[in-house]
Parts: structure tokens; C-alpha cells; sequence
């Protein structure tokens, strides 16, 4: 059996759907082979566009800012804690944590709700309750990533009611948190073969986060 690599990301896409008041996203021609003899997108975007990482400095000036971040904790054994089957804007318990977590482990939260991406109904995604984080941090792991628009709930469509507190309790910890994952099915499929998670951002400097080619490899 070959090793198998499992693409984590969404493609980056003009229009596609980000988290509420973030920037548009868009990706046109800026030179073309028929103009200037090459192709080259201009692009629109923030930093949280699409399948992207958080930093520390996301929710804190005071905390460390995505290049500030060693390179391992972007990168790991990959832990699935399967959240799957909840009712729409439900906590997601500690009792869902899988056995075995400690530093170095990439934990990635399925939900399933990577499915409902492009509706309003992906803004109704279950979302990790704080005592969920402190358990995480608690065991030793610094680097999450859900298949969600957030760790957080999203608010609702004209709505107000906004919480950042699974952030603040991995954040203030120093993880990293990675958002918008996809696919996350095939590697629950694969459980008992080892996993291993790249989440790896753009380099951007002084950032707060930047998008990412999530990737996770399959061993034999």
C-alpha cells in the first residue's frame, strides 16, 4: 500500500465564503500569455481567507506573531477527535477528546460541517467549549484545527453575539489554531494507520495568520 496524501484545504476562489466582516476574497487576471506573455493572478484577501492559521497575536497584541512561532508547531502526528452528528451551534464536550494526546500532536476536530461550506448553514457549526481547550492545552498540545469557520461559534447573520473564549484559552497558551479544514472523513477512515498533519502558512511577516495547503499524510 502507498502512502497516501490527503488535501485538508478549500481552493481559494473569487467570492468564496469567509468569516463574517472579513475581507472578500478575490482572484483575477492581473497580466495574461495573450497581453504580456505570461499568466499572473492579482489577489484580494485576508488573512484568515479560506483554510488558514492562527496565530497567538489573532486575538492578542501581546502574543507571539505567526513568524515568531517555531516551525514544529505547524506539523505533527495527527490525533482525529471525531465530533461528528451534533445538532447545529452545539459545545463540544471534553468527553469527545481522543486518549493518547500530548505535546507534538496535531489535534484535528471533525465536526463534519465542512460540507455546508459555500451556505448559511456552515455559520452554524458546533464549536469547542472552553473547558474542551483548557483540557487540550492541559495534555500539552499546541496546534488544533477544525473542519469549521472557527473554534468559536460564528455569530449568526445579523447578529451580534460574539465569543472568542476557546481562542483565548489556546492562544493564550500559544497554539496555533487551524480553520475551514476539509476532508477530515478520509482521515477518520484511516484510523490505526499513522497520520501525520502539515499546516503549514504562507510566510507572511508580523501576521496574525495567513493561509494555508493543509495536508496530511497517510502511512501504509
Amino acid at each position: 500500500m502507498d502512502i497516501e496524501l490527503v488535501d485538508l484545504s478549500v481552493p481559494i476562489t473569487t467570492g468564496m465564503q469567509v468569516y463574517p466582516g472579513d475581507p472578500e476574497v478575490e482572484a483575477v487576471p492581473a497580466l495574461t500569455v495573450a497581453e504580456a506573455g505570461v499568466n499572473v493572478l492579482r489577489l484580494h484577501l485576508g488573512s484568515q481567507s479560506g483554510t488558514h492559521v492562527d496565530a497567538p497575536f489573532h486575538i492578542d497584541d501581546a502574543l507571539p506573531r505567526l513568524d515568531e512561532l517555531p516551525l514544529a508547531r505547524f506539523t505533527g502526528p495527527a490525533a482525529l477527535m471525531d465530533a461528528r452528528g451534533l445538532p447545529p451551534r452545539s459545545p463540544i464536550g471534553p468527553g469527545a477528546l481522543p486518549s493518547g494526546l500530548r505535546p507534538g500532536v496535531v489535534l484535528l476536530v471533525a465536526t463534519g460541517w465542512s460540507r455546508h461550506r459555500g451556505t448559511d448553514r456552515y455559520l452554524d457549526h458546533p464549536y469547542l467549549a472552553p473547558e474542551t481547550a483548557e483540557a487540550i492545552v492541559a495534555a500539552g498540545v499546541r496546534t488544533v484545527g477544525i473542519d469549521a469557520l472557527s473554534v468559536d461559534p460564528t455569530p449568526a447573520l445579523g447578529s451580534d453575539d460574539f465569543s472568542l473564549a476557546a481562542h483565548r484559552v489556546l492562544c493564550g497558551a500559544e497554539a496555533v489554531i487551524a480553520e475551514n479544514l476539509t476532508n477530515l472523513d478520509a482521515l477518520l477512515a484511516a484510523r490505526g494507520r499513522t497520520i501525520e498533519a502539515s499546516l503549514f502558512p504562507l510566510h507572511l511577516a508580523g501576521a496574525d495568520g495567513a493561509p494555508t495547503r493543509a495536508v496530511a499524510r497517510i502511512a501504509p
